[in-house]
Order: structure tokens, then sequence, then C-alpha cells
């Protein structure tokens, strides 16, 4: 794209229209500034180094912008996703986290945990993030910072960071759904919730996007397990003393790896689902009608459907799993479960699923080119203003690469 200078016009009603319920016409100001910050050339972009590049850049201004004054993010975030989500026109929602290493133990949130910056454990913070994504654009529309169970009681540190009251330790699993929550309210639904393993494996998350009438392709393990499309519980005899009996499969579930490697390689089929950097990607996949199992999903299933219908029929819900074996692989080397309708063909299928690529492609682009993980404050309000700036500098960006034109407000 040409130079940042070059676009200061567009840039300058693209912050007009994002920025419009921050109250001040300095502060303001200081987002055209801080975003120009973020998209020039340089590779840290810590305040102090992005004042130093900027003709206007005032380190001192933009500390106080960014670190205590109390403009409100959400609003210029919803402003955001407003914009980006009828611009892109996804085909899915994509949940995702991403981490954040840090020194010491006084940045808000911050806990030695899984780093998959690292791929180890470390000391970072983590945020949950939603994506609107196809598979040529993609941006993120909600995030929120995980707060480690260890902080919920920790006043000290919670004083110093400034985080909230009201917030506590929440599983990711459940941040995520709160992000779908606050988009519904501001009237974005998303055509269909794609999620990793680390969501998807949780039924009660499943259960969650299913209770919000949301179709989903998640990954899951392999040690997962469900029964055969086709098995149907059956009642045990009832001889009249008590309470009848809940009906019963007639088998115990199988991890869908087994399910899988019983259909043979025979029955996995190649499927292209897009043209990589490298030319086209495509691997072998077989998708199965099964009825996900485990306790905590039969448990799900049983309090909905008595709460909705008075009894339960025992019958676990069917959906799609969706394996991957590629060739001259030993064994199946991913796992999908959706509710998506029957009839959906299995290429359809394997390109929903494996569309989370391009949520990678936003954090590197957040990390590596807008600063993401540059961030040097403390506090939680700092931290917030700072991922909202980053995710507007990204949505301008985007919305450049989609159609220049576009940056009038909609």
């Amino acid at each position: 794209m040409r130079q940042v200078d070059d676009l200061r016009v567009e840039l300058a009603e693209f912050v007009a229209d994002v920025f419009a319920s921050v109250p001040r016409r300095d502060q303001r100001a200081k987002s055209d500034c801080y975003l120009r910050g973020l998209m020039l050339e340089g590779r840290r972009k810590s305040i102090q180094a992005m004042a130093g590049r900027l003709p206007d850049g005032n380190e001192q201004n933009l500390q106080q912008f960014v670190n205590q004054s109390t403009w409100d993010p959400v609003p210029v975030g919803r402003r955001i996703a407003e914009r980006m989500v009828p611009l892109i026109g996804p085909e899915a929602w994509v949940v995702d986290d991403v981490s954040f290493p840090k020194d010491g133990r006084m940045s808000v949130a911050v806990a030695h945990q899984y780093c998959g910056a690292l791929g180890k454990q470390a000391n970072c913070q983590v945020a949950v993030s939603v994506h609107a994504a196809t598979d040529t654009a993609s941006c993120p529309l909600g995030w929120r910072l995980f707060v480690p169970g260890q902080w919920a009681d920790d006043t000290v540190r919670r004083e110093k960071t400034g985080i909230p009251e009201c917030v506590g330790h929440r599983e990711k699993w459940r941040l995520a759904l709160d992000i779908l929550d606050e988009l519904a309210g501001w009237g974005l639904v998303p055509p269909m919730v794609v999620a990793d393993a680390g969501y998807g494996q949780n039924a009660e998350f499943r259960a969650g996007l299913q209770d919000r009438d949301l179709e989903y392709v998640v990954a899951v393990r392999g040690d997962l397990t469900a029964h055969p499309g086709d098995a149907e519980p059956v009642a045990p005899p009832w001889v009249g003393n008590g309470r009848k009996p809940q009906p019963r499969y007639r088998q115990d579930p199988q991890r869908v790896s087994v399910l899988a490697t019983t259909a043979g390689q025979a029955a996995f089929t190649q499927v292209t689902w897009r043209e990589g950097s490298r030319g086209p990607m495509r691997s072998r996949f077989l998708a199965l009608r099964v009825r996900p199992a485990g306790v905590r999903a039969r448990r799900l299933v049983q309090h909905a459907a008595v709460t909705r219908d008075g009894h339960w029929d025992g019958v676990l819900p069917v959906q799609w799993l969706l394996v991957e074996w590629p060739d001259g692989a030993e064994q199946p080397s991913g796992h999908w479960l959706s509710n998506l309708p029957e009839d959906i063909p299995i290429a359809e299928l394997v390109r929903l699923a494996k569309i989370r690529w391009r949520i990678e492609h936003d954090y590197r682009e957040m990390k590596h080119g807008l600063g993401l993980d540059h961030f040097e404050g403390r506090s939680w309000r700092g931290w917030h203003h700072h991922v909202t700036l980053v995710t507007a500098a990204h949505a301008f960006l985007t919305q450049h690469r989609i159609h220049p034109k576009a940056l009038t407000p909609a």
C-alpha cells in the first residue's frame, strides 16, 4: 500500500467515525497519531519509539492518552465491528486466544501459564478474541483479557493494575461466549463459529453455542468419545417398581480416533480446500455421523431436554465428525465436530474447518506489524486502550486492502 502519510485524509475520516464516541477533540487527534505510529515502519511500537518517529508525536501526551485517559474502548470496538462485518462478509467467526510473554508479575493478569507464543509454560498474559473471517480477509471483532485464578483475590495487584471489581477469573470458553453475546447485543450474529480444540473439546462450550442457535465446526481431540450416528438407546425392562429406568445405548461410546481408524484409510477422500502459497492445500478426509458422548455432554443434553420438554428420551444429538488422515501418515491428524446440516458437502465442511488459519494471519500482522505485544504499560485500562487502537489500525489496513474506496462511514 502507499505510505501512511499519503493516507492521512482517509485515516482522518476513519478516525472521525470509529472514535466518534471519544468525547474530546484532542483525544481523537491522539488516536489518529497513535494509529499512524502503529502503521509506520519501525520494529518497535512502544509509545516512546513511536513518539520519536512521528513529527507530531509527544511521548507524555500519548502515555496519558493510553494509560490514564478515561475514554471508553467499548463503543470504539463496537463501531469497528459494525464497519468490518458487512465489509468482510464473513463466512465464519473464529474463536481463538493469543499470548504475550511478560517479565515480572505486575503487568495486569500476568501469570505462569501456557504461552502459545513460546510453545511452553511461561510468564505471560493471554487474551481471547473473536474474528470475522473469509479465506481472503479477517478482522478481530472483540477481545477479553483472561484473568488467572491467582488474580481473583489478589487485592494488591488488582488495585495497582486497576482491574474492575466486577471482573474475576473466568474460563476462556466462557469469555468467548461473552464476546459472542456482546456482539449479538450489537445486532451482529455469526454465520457460524469455528474454534480449535482448546474450545471444541469442552462440552459446555459446544452446548453454549447450541443454546444460542449457532452452527459450528470445532476441533476436538481424538480421545473425545461418541456413539455411531445410527446407534439408538434402548430402555431396560421396567418391572413396575420405582422410577422407570432411563434409556441407554447398548454399547459404550468409542474414541473418535477409533471410529475413524475403524472406517479404514480407503474410506477417506482427497479434498482441496484452498490455494496456498505453495499450491493447492489438500489432504484426505472422512465425514461420519456420530453422537458425541461423555458424562458432561450427556448431562447437558439431558438438562436441556428436561428444561424444554419435561423429559428426556436418552437420545444424544447426531453431528458430523470430520477426520483428516494425510497420505503417508500412520494415523489421523485432526478431528472436528459440527452441527452443520446433514446435506453439507464434505468439501465445504473441510473448507470451513480449515478457515481458522486466517486468524493466525491476523495475530501475526498485529504482532509483527502493528505492535500488539509491544505495549509496556501494566494497567487494565492501558491494555484495553492499546488493543483497541491496534484493532483499529488493523481494520483500517484491512479495509484499504479489500476496497480502498470503503473508508467513508457506513
